[in-house]
């Protein structure tokens, strides 16, 4: 199957559900069985699974890396956003979900999230879906 690329315009900092793309990807690509792996090529941005009911997760989850890896004036990284890149090594760059039935096999409450630690920016995805050998 082809790796497919898509685009977001992000803010300052977000969590993007980009679930429903993730979803039509897996429609279209008529795999009933197999993986899908979702693939972010930024050093200050990642791709997270998380809570999708509730829009407060977001903001807490938001609010807790930025109190975690707060941007410190020791930092040396020349760019200043040695803390965008701490929150994107904690958040991970990639996801692998499993399909099965022709859907992604996440839980009721789960949805797949493009999260920006460096914006506002122009941002791009991949979406890879690979079908179990039969």
């Amino acid at each position: 199957m082809r790796t497919q690329e898509f685009f977001l315009k992000t803010a300052p900092e977000g969590m993007y559900d980009i679930t429903s793309t993730v979803r039509q990807c897996i429609r279209e690509s008529g795999v009933r069985s197999g993986l899908c792996t979702v693939y972010c090529p930024h050093t200050t941005a990642g791709i997270t699974i998380n809570e999708n009911a509730d829009p407060d997760v977001q903001h807490d989850m938001l609010l807790g890396l930025r109190e975690a890896f707060p941007d410190r004036h020791v930092f040396r990284h020349a760019e200043g956003n040695s803390h965008a890149h701490r929150k994107s090594s904690a958040m991970n760059p990639a996801q692998t979900i499993l399909i099965e039935d022709g859907q992604p096999v996440l839980g009721t409450w789960q949805g797949i999230y493009f999260c920006e630690f460096d914006g506002p920016r122009s941002r791009r995805y991949f979406i890879k879906i690979m079908r179990d050998p039969d």
